[in-house]
């Protein structure tokens, strides 16, 4: 009994504390929002202790440090940069050594300043220091050559004119190059065929090219990467688009005709020949070759060819041939009767937000029961909309084709973020191996914005849901964790706000408190809030916390930036009253009576 009895002593001791500290924080509020309206005098010198001097000529990486002097504390140290228009951020260094390193090659050449802000924390003031003026003089090397030897064919100046070769896998590839630079280091090559990659050209002794053996030349292409290297740090880069091609091309889907099988003339024409082609990373086709019996050959280089045929089912054998005069496999083709349109399934396309860079897949499924989809013909295309109804994308103005043929592709931008609660409008056109075709009906897919500011419902809530009216005793804390979907580096505005729950459509929120997060609260996706208010009367009172009342962020869900309670003013009858606190008062008294009683009995 001794020892329950103690453990509830020091349970209320406990409860006492809590309620103490409460009083002692909101009274330090008060002291710091008192001391803000002080004025500061710092002590604080900053010196560039290795910083450019007046005149100096800064080439590639250069350190930049501080010393520091006086009494105060430095908390932060905000570096600058500007060219005599504005100032730029190098960085922000929020602890000492206090250095850091300027890359010049991120600048364009001319006089700057650098600009020193050191935030005195014990003072609350900022002081600034700014350089010497100083020039920023980078000679950048300039690749004069970049060359690979003996193509069979093409320039290798871009990847639609690449170099090919039809060198067997122990074969040698041979790159030349050139520069101009005043101190020339080394060069390095990437990106070539083989298992591994040619050793540096230089230092030292520097030979201006690689004769290139992998022993694994392997078909394909690739963009072999130059980066020259020079004494300051600063480099140069350029590409050459190659491929080696010992396979001859694939033939896709050839069209006869019209699409049809049967025909009531002799003559028919072979279509596709050369589009439906298909030599993969190879060098591309150069022509067609058809054969009606398998020995004898026609070739062309057109897309169609006329064949007369002799009544009955007839095969005809089509092979293709590449720029290098590799010989792909034979297709044989047969007439059959299609002219049936084909048939539309839908769209899958995944939700687009703001946060996505790049591609967004896209694919369209549709059937043709006869002869099949055309992959090689059919296409798809899109377009941004402001509203997403339409037959034509008005933000856009036309209709564009995505970069591949087919059903399946991407729809690219370098940052969606521009793009928030526009329309992505999609059209497929789809034709059949007969030629039959069709276009859907624009189908529209919004953007959404990647950001969404939400209270966590656990963790948001009242200490009391009942109390007595009245600034003594009518105080209730909230507590509220704002949260957001990712990092967000901006300001928010929050407020609390009340109103009566009896009150009429009239009756609008009363705004007790707005809070003005500063940019950078909520990098770590969470800011946890602490909120005091007074019920004022007795009865019920609606509360709400709100992100973003003006709705200047966009956001993904703007349904969730509310988060309501409700407190009741009562009387300390109807608070001993209610059945849901009757228990808890009861309690309370009986354990009172139970810790006097042991406190009081004589010992034995």
């Amino acid at each position: 009994m001794r020892r329950g009895g103690a453990a509830l002593v020091l349970g209320l001791i406990l409860i006492s504390s809590m309620l103490s500290n409460i009083d002692f924080e909101q009274e330090s509020y008060s002291e710091l929002e008192e001391n803000d309206t002080l004025f500061s005098n710092s002590d604080v010198t900053i010196t560039y202790s290795n910083g450019p001097s007046s005149g100096q000529s800064v080439t590639g990486m250069y350190t930049v440090s501080f010393t520091l002097g006086g009494t105060a504390t430095v908390s932060s140290i905000l570096v600058e940069i500007s060219d005599g228009t504005t100032w730029t951020t190098v960085t922000n260094l929020t602890s000492s050594p206090w250095l850091t390193y300027l890359d010049s090659t991120s600048y364009s050449n001319g006089t700057y300043n650098l600009r020193a802000t050191a935030y005195d924390s014990t003072n609350q003031e900022d002081v600034v220091q700014i350089s010497d003026s100083f020039t920023i003089d980078n000679q950048v090397p300039e690749i004069t050559i970049f060359t690979v030897l003996n193509p069979v064919t093409g320039s290798g100046d871009s990847a639609n004119d690449r170099a090919w070769f039809d060198i067997d896998a122990t074969g040698t590839l041979e790159f030349r190059w050139g520069v101009n630079d005043d101190d020339l280091l080394r060069a390095s090559l990437v990106n070539v065929p083989g298992p591994s990659t040619p050793p540096n050209d230089g230092p030292g002794s520097i030979s201006y090219g690689w004769d290139w053996a992998s022993g694994n030349m392997q078909e394909g292409t690739w963009n072999p990467r130059i980066t020259v290297y020079d004494n300051s740090g600063l480099t140069a880069t350029e590409t050459i688009f190659i491929g080696i091609d010992r396979t001859g091309p694939s033939l896709g889907t050839i069209t006869v005709g019209d699409g049809s099988g049967w025909y009531d003339t002799s003559t028919v024409t072979i279509s596709g020949l050369i589009t439906s082609a298909n030599d993969g990373q190879g060098s591309g086709v150069d022509y067609a070759e058809i054969s009606t019996d398998g020995l004898t050959w026609s070739s062309t280089t057109s897309d169609s060819f006329d064949l007369t045929l002799p009544e009955g089912t007839n095969s005809v054998s089509v092979r293709a041939v590449d720029k290098i005069g590799n010989v792909g496999p034979d297709t044989q083709l047969s007439i059959q009767i299609d002219t049936t349109n084909p048939e539309e399934i839908g769209w899958t396309v995944e939700q687009i937000t703001t946060d996505r860079i790049g591609t967004v897949p896209i694919e369209f499924s549709a059937f043709d029961s006869t002869s099949g989809i055309d992959a090689v013909a059919s296409f798809i295309e899109y377009g941004f909309d402001s509203n997403g109804v339409g037959q034509t994308p008005d933000l856009s103005g036309s209709w564009q084709p995505i970069s591949s043929p087919g059903l399946s592709g991407v729809v690219a931008q370098s940052s969606w973020s521009t793009k928030s609660r526009q329309y992505l409008m999609l059209r497929a056109h789809v034709v059949d191996l007969a030629g039959n075709s069709i276009t859907t009906s624009p189908a529209s897919y919004q953007i959404l914005p990647s950001l969404d500011l939400y209270w966590n419902t656990s963790e948001t809530n009242l200490d009391r849901l009942i109390v007595k009216p009245g600034e003594k005793t009518g105080n209730v804390t909230i507590t509220s964790l704002l949260e957001t979907s990712e990092s967000y580096g901006g300001s928010v505005t929050i407020q609390l706000e009340s109103a009566p729950a009896d009150r009429t459509s009239s009756v609008s929120w009363t705004v007790l408190e707005t809070r003005n997060l500063n940019s950078g609260s909520l990098t770590d996706s969470a800011e946890l809030l602490i909120w005091n208010y007074t019920v004022p009367d007795s009865g019920q009172f609606d509360l709400r916390l709100v992100i973003d009342p003006n709705n200047v962020i966009d956001e993904f869900d703007e349904s969730n930036n509310k988060n309501h309670m409700v407190v009741t003013g009562a009387t300390i009858s109807s608070i001993i009253d209610a059945p849901s606190f009757a228990p808890s008062i009861m309690l309370i008294l009986i354990t009172s009576f139970a810790i006097s009683f042991i406190i009081n009995r004589p010992r034995d």
